[in-house]
């Protein structure tokens, strides 16, 4: 019988592309989303295989999968400012209740559990680049708060099954990750820069443009998620692409990509932002073999060629999302 491996946040810009991946390798594929940031046109390409199936859920509801489960992957939560900033008693949910439940089943299953956590555990660093071992600088009553910390409680609950009830768990700390399948409204700098140059609008830099980034294509993230869910290190690793660059410079590479006659407009810095990211990988390195080989040139080139290939009212549509059904929940 093939593994059967559970993916939470499935129809997502990441849990899709798992799904695609564990596919591909002979799994058996169960997808979750409750379809509050996700989208089932993500996914709709796999409802013709035997191997897949999908369940319409609330991960911060009690989980119930018939048979057996090999693999949980835990990437069930809002990940752009403009989705928790709307839904945060949501975000925090599903880091907290979401993840309990999430380790439940795995004890359950006695499966093995990958919780998907963010460089955003990190905050505003002041340790740069980032190794795992930095504790962060996180404002727990900032507005950005309520991703960061639903992160963080999401990694101690994680690491309590682990030392507790010995539960087989990994954690991935997730940096800046681009591709297709993101949505052009999320709030998201790539997605934000390139709407705005198929639109003939001017690119929006928050701030002076100084703070960094570093951009991970999704192909590298998830063959590092991959080999991490596979290797038998329990504790938190970067995956991600150190390869830095202010958000001003992106911006200008975004222009010269796209060949827009735009030009760059500043608005002032949201609070929290943090100044800096990039992230130490000499632990993926040396435990699991990974560092990314796509070079952000040839990774935004397929991006732009996945957004221009959208319908245009796509690139004209307003955030539709109807959060109202989630609130006081």
């Amino acid at each position: 019988m093939n593994k059967r491996v559970l993916i939470t946040g499935a129809a997502g810009f990441l849990g899709s592309h798992l799904c695609d991946r564990f596919i591909q390798e002979g799994y058996d594929v169960v997808g979750m989303d409750n379809l509050i940031t996700g989208d089932l046109k993500n996914i709709e390409h796999l409802f013709k295989y035997k191997e897949f199936e999908f369940y319409h859920h609330d991960v911060s509801k009690f989980i119930h999968v018939p048979g057996p489960l090999d693999y949980i992957l835990h990437f069930a939560s809002p990940a752009s400012p403009i989705d928790y900033l709307k839904i945060p008693i949501q975000t925090l949910k599903v880091g907290s209740l979401g993840v309990h439940n999430c380790l439940g089943l795995a004890m359950a299953k006695r499966a093995r559990i990958l919780i998907a956590s963010t460089s955003e555990v990190y905050g505003d660093p002041l340790v740069h680049p980032q190794t795992e071992e930095y504790w962060g600088n996180v404002n727990p009553i900032g507005p950005r708060g309520v991703y960061d910390e639903a992160k963080r409680f999401q990694e101690a609950m994680t690491m309590a099954y682990h030392t507790y009830h010995g539960l087989e768990t990994r954690i991935v700390r997730i940096f800046n990750t681009y591709g297709p399948r993101m949505r052009l409204n999320d709030g998201r700098v790539l997605p934000a820069f390139i709407g705005q140059a198929l639109r003939g609008e001017d690119l929006t830099v928050f701030g002076d443009g100084s703070q960094t980034r570093s951009f991970c294509y999704v192909d590298d993230l998830i063959e590092g998620i991959y080999r991490l869910l596979l290797s038998d290190y329990p504790y938190p690793v970067n995956i991600g692409n150190p390869d830095e660059i202010t958000i001003l410079e992106f911006a200008e590479e975004i222009i010269k990509l796209t060949g827009t006659t735009q030009k760059i407009v500043f608005k002032p810095l949201p609070k929290d932002d943090p100044m800096q990211r990039r992230p130490d990988i000499t632990k993926a390195k040396k435990i699991l073999g990974w560092e990314p080989k796509v070079s952000r040139a040839e990774g935004l080139k397929i991006t732009y060629e996945y957004f221009k290939s959208l319908p245009t009212e796509e690139l004209y549509k307003q955030e539709h999302r109807d959060f109202k059904q989630y609130i006081r929940k």
